[in-house]
Parts: structure tokens; C-alpha cells; sequence
């Protein structure tokens, strides 16, 4: 059930050894599912409950419920696995204190991940307290997200293929998007053609919010029949091997307005000029100013959002996002292999208007590679 060659983890387990070095680190404690399963190929949503990996200069190790033995076993390429056992009263910091001791890591300098889905509050003050006086705990979020941000030739295939199953769900999508259909049918083409391309669930629900709903940025419980005159807000991503690719479009049924003809012509142009910003080596700053600079100029500065985009990975719910974002001043460096998703969003709680274009690329040594070959035109139905 592997996805990538022995290699291509051996070569990500180098890499994060030599960052540990530089940071005088013994060993890392990685709780962020999307770390575990980079470095290890382990898949699983159970990181709902306590696990942690447990990264040395020559071993790993994981701890995780016997629930998650076998997809250890079966998903990675991870050899040693232990156990806690799950009952009353049990604290699974305790084993891994022992694990630890096992591995010879008494009173190492330890990185962990804090900033995470993967370790909740009443976990981490658990693992802080059993640690105490015993190793020397460092703050070490930042380790591996920058790590994963440049994608291998063998992650791009992956993003590729998401892409295609993200393009094929708007197809099928739109199909079913006119007066009298439920929003629920279109979900329901959406996310069927992504399975039956191969793919998997996305990192976050797919969105789909017609009328008032349109202004929404989430998903929300709820699900309406379309109107004769309507706006539709989608956002929905291809996922394959958890690598995603996104897409966003607001739909128009029937005669458009006035408001949604220019807000789409001033997202199209935003757009664009954010993906000529797209420049290794720049900031990613620089995007979001062109994203700002063209809606404010348009008189659009009211309805926009703060941020314009993201970069996108292999990521588990509750959201498919991965650090870092484009917003103002936003100082990481883009570089050559990132996938990024960029979204020009204007919500208008005035006239109730919504507008919403997006699409995800690579980072080319030229610039942006959209992957998308759906049109920027303003989709009707």
C-alpha cells in the first residue's frame, strides 16, 4: 500500500535528520498526521486518539492503539511499532516515556509538534508533565512543513491527477446545476466523480452554497433547491494519495447581474495578476499585493478577504490547507515545485452578491503553471 519507492523515503528521512542536526536536536516527536504519513507512508485517522512517531538519528519508532496496528503495519514502511492499551484511567504518555527510555533518548534534546490537529491541549500538557526533568522538550512545529512544501516529481504526478479529478467534478457538477435540482445533487456528483476517478475524501468538505449561502467561505449543514435566478459557490478539490488540488467558481442560473458581471471580471483579472506575480525566489507577498492592487482598484477593497491563497499538500481533515498563506506581508520565499492554491473571493453582504475564481499551480521555474483547463469564463447554467 505504499505510494512512493523506499527511496523517496529514505531520501525525506535525510533530509529531516539533517535539519534536526542543524537545530542540535536528538530526536523529533512528530504528532501531525501529515508529518507521520510523509516521512512514513502511515495513513490513518486516528489521530483522534493519542499516537506519536518518534524520530531519531537512526531509528523510529511509533506508538499508537492496537486499532492502529495494522495500518501501521500495512500503510508505512514503519518496523517498530508499540502499543497502549487502552482503559480506564490509562495515560498513553506513560508508554511513551517508556518508549523513549527503550530507545535511549533519556534526557535528549527532543523537538515535537505542537501545532497540530494530531495533539490536542489536555494531550500535549500531559506529554509536557510526563517529560519534565526527564528530557529536554523543544518547540519544533516549523520542522517538517517546510520540508514538505517542495514537491518530488513522484508527489506531482499525484497533484496532476488531482487536478483532473478536480476539473471532472465541476463538469459533473454543472451538469446538474439548474432550477429545481438540490444542492445535495450536485455534492453528490461532485464528490462521485472523485471516487470513481480513484480518488479520495478531500482534507475538508467539498462547499456548495446557492442564494444567501453563496457569501459563505465554509461549508455549512443545510441543503436548499436551487431558484429560476441564483448564485452558487463552490469550492471543492481532487484528492489522490491525499494530495490535493483545489478549485473555486461562483455559478450563475439564469441572467446574471450586474454586480456578479464585474466582480467576476475584477476576480479574472486579480487572478491573473497573481499568477504573474508567481515568481520563484519572490515573496509571497508579492501575490497578495497584486491581488489587493487590482480589487481595491476596482472598488472591490470592501468585499475582499485578507488572504488570497495557500499552498496545498497531502493534508487530513479537518482541512486540506497547508502553511504558509499569501497575505499582506507574507515573507516565505516562493519556490520552484511548490503547488499553491490561489483564490480571489468577494462576498457583498450590501447587495448580496457573491464572486468567487480560483485554481491551483505549481511553481515553475518560469512562474505559475495553473493545472486546471477549465475556463476563467463566468459559468452560467
Amino acid at each position: 500500500m505504499l505510494h512512493f519507492s523506499g527511496d523517496e523515503y529514505v531520501g525525506r528521512a535525510a533530509k529531516l535528520r539533517a535539519e534536526m542536526a542543524s537545530r542540535g536536536l536528538d530526536a523529533m516527536l512528530l504528532f501531525a498526521p501529515e508529518s507521520q504519513y510523509w516521512l512514513t507512508g502511515y495513513d490513518t485517522f486516528g489521530y483522534c486518539f493519542f499516537q506519536a512517531l518518534v524520530v531519531s538519528e537512526e531509528r523510529m519508532a511509533l506508538l499508537t492503539r492496537s486499532a492502529d496496528l495494522r495500518q501501521a503495519q500495512l500503510t508505512s514502511i514503519l518496523q517498530d511499532v508499540r502499543i497502549w492499551k487502552d482503559g480506564a484511567g490509562t495515560d498513553p504518555t506513560a508508554d511513551l516515556w517508556a518508549m523513549l527510555e527503550d530507545l535511549g533518548l533519556s534526557g535528549a534534546r527532543i523537538g515535537w509538534e505542537t501545532d497540530t490537529q494530531g495533539l490536542t491541549a489536555a494531550n500535549g500538557a500531559r506529554v509536557s508533565a510526563r517529560l519534565e526533568g526527564r528530557t529536554e522538550l523543544i518547540e519544533a512545529s516549523d520542522v517538517v512543513p517546510p520540508l514538505r512544501l517542495l514537491k518530488s516529481a513522484a508527489e506531482l504526478v499525484f497533484v496532476r491527477e488531482a487536478a483532473e479529478m478536480a476539473d471532472a467534478a465541476f463538469e459533473a457538477g454543472l451538469d446538474v446545476i439548474r432550477p429545481g435540482k438540490h444542492e445535495g445533487d450536485v455534492l453528490a456528483a461532485m464528490q462521485g466523480e472523485v471516487f470513481r476517478r480513484g480518488g479520495d475524501y478531500a482534507g475538508n468538505e467539498f462547499i456548495v452554497g446557492g442564494g444567501e449561502a453563496a457569501l459563505l467561505c465554509r461549508y455549512q449543514a443545510g441543503r436548499r433547491p436551487f431558484e429560476a435566478r441564483d448564485q452558487v459557490t463552490l469550492e471543492w478539490a481532487g484528492a489522490a494519495k491525499r494530495y490535493h488540488a483545489a478549485l473555486m467558481r461562483t455559478v450563475v442560473i439564469g441572467e446574471p447581474r450586474e454586480e456578479h458581471v464585474e466582480m467576476h471580471a475584477a476576480a479574472r483579472d486579480a487572478l491573473l495578476a497573481c499568477e504573474a506575480a508567481m515568481k520563484p525566489g519572490r515573496p509571497m507577498a508579492d501575490v497578495f499585493a497584486a491581488h489587493a492592487g487590482v480589487l481595491d482598484e476596482a472598488g472591490l477593497g470592501a468585499h475582499r478577504l485578507n488572504a488570497c491563497g495557500y499552498s496545498l499538500g497531502a493534508a487530513y481533515t479537518p482541512c486540506w490547507m497547508d502553511p504558509p498563506m499569501f497575505y499582506e506581508g507574507a515573507p516565505t520565499s516562493m519556490g520552484e515545485g511548490r503547488v499553491v492554491f490561489l483564490h480571489m473571493i468577494l462576498m457583498d453582504c450590501v447587495s448580496g452578491a457573491a464572486m468567487t475564481l480560483g485554481r491551483t499551480s505549481i511553481v515553475g521555474a518560469e512562474g505559475a503553471e495553473p493545472l486546471s483547463r477549465l475556463p476563467l469564463d463566468l459559468p452560467l447554467a
